[in-house]
Formats: structure tokens, C-alpha cells, sequence
């Protein structure tokens, strides 16, 4: 039986994911601190190194994360999502400490409609999705021990997500246009967290791939929301060229998740389930 979890540091530990890390983690009574900005800046060295030399175990939830912006700001992007990433694994490897990192669907192209395994040949199509590649594979080369763990199409209660953005398109629109062509799994940042915490006691290697369970699209999501919620709005579908935005995106977001599947306490939910729950809360 595994004991108790080593203290963790979570990076990032007041974003979108990094605060339900940290709320899993003070329910599961792991012992943690969370570093953030302002007064934390994983690009900083000096402040990076500072961190991984007190903890064993790190969870890096810390990126940059607007995909449209990347596109104008990859320098910036790059330096959080690779540069930073890269020491942070050298720092890492030095110190002997366990890194579990987050990554993104958005390192594959999309194309084909089959599930992603973690072992198919990545190919980012936008500036957000080299970033995070390259940040992948420079923890590969620094050879510290890590598990990155890819999510998809990830909503909570703190930041920006899909899922606000329909609720608030709702508020001031009596019908919506939302893309049918991309498919995936909407995936709450609650149950993410539960993954990333049921990997603390068993330090696993390599890459992982977590999603809610089953496949929708976007403009489905949508429709879910607005049924659940019995709002007067029509939903219309469209597809993805009908919109111009300065990244592309992944028509195929499926993520094959049999590899995570042993090392979690729980079965994973459909992806109805969560929204459902959060839609509840808000």
C-alpha cells in the first residue's frame, strides 16, 4: 500500500487547472504550495531553481495558454511553454526530484478521425501547439524523471473556456453559431486534477493521454448547455473555415485514454456528467 504523498509544488496552482490541483490535493490531505504569478515566474530561473530544489515532487500546470495570441506572441509562448519547461527539467534531473508536466491534444495536426495514442507522431498545426511539443521534448532530453499527462478541451471554474464562452454568448444572443467539424471531449479541470493526484503516489514514466469519457463536437456541447440549462436559444452548426481566427485548430481532438486507465482510482466519467455538475455550480 502507498503512503502518504510526498509534498508537492504546483506551478501554476491559481489557474484554470493548477486551483482544482490544488483543492484535489487539500481534499486528499497532500500536502502542497502553490507558486504563481505575480510573485512567481516560472520563466524565472533563479525562481525555479529555488522551488524544485525544496520539493520531490513538482506538478507543472504553469503555461501559456492563448492559442490565438501565440501566434503573435511565440517568443513569449516559448519561453513558458519550452524554455521554461526545459530547465525545468535540468533542475529537476538535478535535484533528483518527480515531475508530472501538462500538455495539450493540440501537439497533433487533427487530421483522420481515429483516437490519438500517446505513442502517434505528433504535428502541431499553430504557434501554441509547437510551444508545447517543444516543451515536451525538452523533458525528454534532460532525462529527469517526469509523466506528462496531454488533456483536451478543458473547462473550470477559474479562467477562460469553450464552455463560458457559449454561456456567455447566451446571455446577449438569441441564436449561436457553433463548429459541428470538430470533435473531441469536453473535459473539467475537477476531473483532470483527480488524475494528476491518483499519479502522485505512483510517479509513473512517459506520456499519458486523459480526456472525458466518449466523443462529441463542439456544436453538441453547445446544445448540451443550452438544453441543460432550458435556455431560449438556438444553437446553429457551421463549420471551422466559416470562422477566420489567426490559429488553426484540430478538426480531431480524440483522445484514446487505455494507458491512463490503470493507475486511476475511479472510472472515467462521460463527459455529460462533469458539465452537467458544473453547470450546476455556476
Amino acid at each position: 500500500m502507498n503512503g502518504p504523498a510526498e509534498k508537492a509544488a504546483i506551478l501554476g496552482g491559481r489557474g484554470m487547472l493548477g486551483s482544482d490541483v490544488a483543492e484535489e490535493c487539500k481534499n486528499r490531505g497532500v500536502d502542497f504550495e502553490v507558486f504563481d504569478l505575480p510573485d512567481f515566474d516560472i520563466t524565472n530561473e533563479r525562481q525555479l531553481l529555488s522551488v524544485v530544489q525544496r520539493f520531490k515532487t513538482i506538478i507543472n500546470c504553469a503555461a501559456y495558454t492563448n492559442v490565438d495570441k501565440a501566434e503573435s506572441e511565440t517568443e513569449l509562448a516559448f519561453r513558458v511553454n519550452a524554455e521554461a519547461v526545459g530547465n525545468l527539467g535540468l533542475f529537476a534531473r538535478k535535484f533528483d526530484a518527480w515531475l508530472l508536466h501538462i500538455s495539450t491534444d493540440f501537439v497533433f495536426d487533427g487530421n483522420g478521425s481515429a483516437p490519438y495514442i500517446e505513442k502517434d507522431f505528433p504535428h502541431p498545426i499553430n504557434a501554441y501547439g509547437r510551444t508545447k511539443l517543444a516543451g515536451e521534448r525538452l523533458l525528454d532530453e534532460n532525462k529527469c524523471r517526469h509523466c506528462i499527462i496531454r488533456v483536451e478541451w478543458t473547462y473550470g471554474l477559474h479562467g477562460d473556456n469553450f464552455i463560458k464562452k457559449i454561456l456567455q454568448g447566451a446571455k446577449t444572443q438569441k441564436e449561436l453559431k457553433v463548429v459541428d467539424d470538430q470533435f473531441g471531449s469536453p473535459t473539467a479541470t475537477t476531473e483532470a486534477a483527480k488524475a494528476v493526484c491518483d499519479l502522485l503516489n505512483k510517479k509513473p514514466a512517459g506520456i499519458y493521454h486523459f480526456a472525458s469519457q466518449d466523443y462529441t463536437s463542439r456544436f453538441d456541447v453547445a446544445r448540451f448547455i443550452i438544453e441543460t440549462l432550458k435556455l431560449d436559444v438556438v444553437v446553429n452548426p457551421c463549420k471551422t473555415a466559416d470562422f477566420t481566427s489567426p490559429a488553426q485548430r484540430p478538426l480531431n481532438s480524440r483522445f484514446d485514454c487505455s494507458k491512463i486507465r490503470p493507475l486511476l482510482h475511479c472510472p472515467i466519467k462521460n463527459w455529460q456528467i462533469p458539465l452537467e455538475e458544473f453547470l450546476k455550480k455556476l
